[in-house]
């Protein structure tokens, strides 16, 4: 589902035709959110019965309707190896309407798009993914950045190669 909803991005075309890695290089933050969108979608075209994409805060970003207990939570990142989350990811407590920080996640890491300019000279290489993984983590296995203005949260090393199951890897 992830690989395939990779491809689709380069396949889909937006305006007039414009396609991405043709015309249009989004940068990684783009990218991620349409990763973080599409996944979803492409499980439930496949299984609507069973899986369909988040509809209100209080779920996970890809929901399985028989037991929401097994819903997952979905992180895209360009960094090579590691996975971030919101700084409320390493922060105790759950909102009321939100949804719970611990529970199933499918990690993907992907490439970036190498330095060019608006129009390049030569080939393009397309970014790929780079790794994609799944596991359990708990709110308390994110490290929350310390500073107040910090809005990001990480995962120890140790709990990165321990809690994620790497399904596939480049």
């Amino acid at each position: 589902m992830v690989l395939g909803s990779w491809e689709a991005i380069f396949q889909s075309t937006l305006g007039d035709g414009f396609r991405v890695g043709q015309h249009i290089f989004p940068k990684p933050q783009i990218m991620g959110f349409l990763l973080h969108e599409l996944i979803p979608l492409e499980f439930e075209h496949l299984k609507p019965k069973e899986w369909r994409a988040e509809q209100t805060a209080a779920d996970k970003d890809l929901v399985y309707l028989p037991d929401d207990s097994f819903s997952i939570e979905i992180k895209t990142s360009s960094h090579p190896a590691q996975i971030y989350a919101n700084r409320s990811y390493g922060q105790e407590g759950v909102s009321e309407g939100k949804k719970a920080k611990s529970g199933y996640y499918i990690a993907v890491n992907f490439d970036r798009w190498p330095s060019i300019s608006k129009k390049p000279t030569k080939k393009l290489v397309k970014p790929s993914i780079r790794s994609v993984r799944f596991g359990w983590l708990d709110h308390t296995d994110w490290l929350a950045q310390s500073a107040a203005t910090g809005q990001q949260s990480a995962l120890p090393a140790l709990v990165e190669n321990a809690q994620l199951l790497t399904f596939f890897q480049v």
